[in-house]
């Protein structure tokens, strides 16, 4: 059973200043819950329980949000607001919460290679919030944990991207083996569109076995001069297997502005039309 979910946090956002200049943009409402939140709710829907977060200088607001507030609780106690914290206290007392900083800011790779120390040797999911995924039927965690069981093997989320788009994502090459599903071939990180082998993009969830710590360690700096967790996921794919998932549902890409925009727009369209 994966019973951990790795939660890289301690980028500074810039893309959302002034707004992240004091306030984690993992704690970016959607409506009315943080960024950070959903992504923990997707992971104790596909069962799992114990959330490790690597944090850095400023984000002391992830830890606070996961811990109760005695003094707002009071406050509201016995009023309709205190209805407003029934999923995020349902939260806590359901999952265990650890938290380590990372110190420099060098990569994803290096960023949950942080946080070994809060994983151990098991496999662990990794979400990264400011993709705000919703899946068809059930979240995306939960698809790529059916598939964990099946393969045993690391996987990450896949979708289809615009092909002048790839120098944003890590792009993959593989063959499809089943409905979505394909064995990778190989990997790159950002390349420009002339140069990449398909428009097949890595998005934010991962399922990875423990050796991949093993792996970053030995990874050299890549794009950017950073130790990307896509040349370490190559070096496991010609090493055994690997596989990539192309996801039933629907990816924001919140770490922009405008697909920040479209998933507030488009998840407050769906709570209207909930309520009708």
């Amino acid at each position: 059973m994966i019973k951990k979910c790795l939660f890289p946090a301690a980028g500074y956002g810039t893309r959302f200043l002034p707004a992240t200049k004091a306030m984690p943009k993992e704690m970016l409402p959607v409506l009315s819950k943080p960024l950070i939140q959903y992504g923990v709710e997707e992971a104790m829907e596909a069962g799992l329980t114990e959330m490790a977060i690597v944090t850095g200088r400023g984000k002391r607001a992830i830890e606070d949000h996961f811990d109760i507030s005695y003094e707002l609780e009071h406050q509201i106690k016995g009023t309709d607001k205190e209805q407003a914290l029934a999923d995020i206290r349902h939260i806590i007392n359901t999952c265990t919460f650890s938290y380590t900083r990372q110190i420099e800011m060098n990569g994803l790779g290096h960023a949950i290679l942080t946080g070994e120390t809060l994983i151990g040797q098991a496999p662990f999911g990794v979400v990264l919030a400011d993709d705000l995924c919703i899946g068809e039927g059930e979240g995306v965690l939960s698809q790529m944990v059916a598939l964990y069981h099946k393969y045993r093997c690391s996987i990450f989320a896949i979708e289809e991207v615009d092909p002048q788009e790839t120098d944003r994502y890590g792009i993959i090459e593989g063959d499809n083996i089943a409905d979505g599903v394909y064995i990778v071939k190989s990997m790159v990180e950002k390349p420009a569109p002339e140069n990449a082998p398909t428009n097949l993009a890595v998005i934010g969830r991962y399922i990875l076995t423990p050796d991949i710590f093993d792996i970053l360690r030995e990874t050299k700096p890549g794009k950017n001069g950073e130790i990307q967790i896509t040349d370490a996921l190559q070096t496991q794919a010609k090493n055994g297997m690997v596989i990539a998932y192309k996801f039933r549902g629907i990816r924001y890409d919140c770490g922009s502005l405008e697909g920040y925009v479209k998933a507030t727009t488009e998840l407050f369209r769906k709570m209207q039309e909930a309520r009708e």
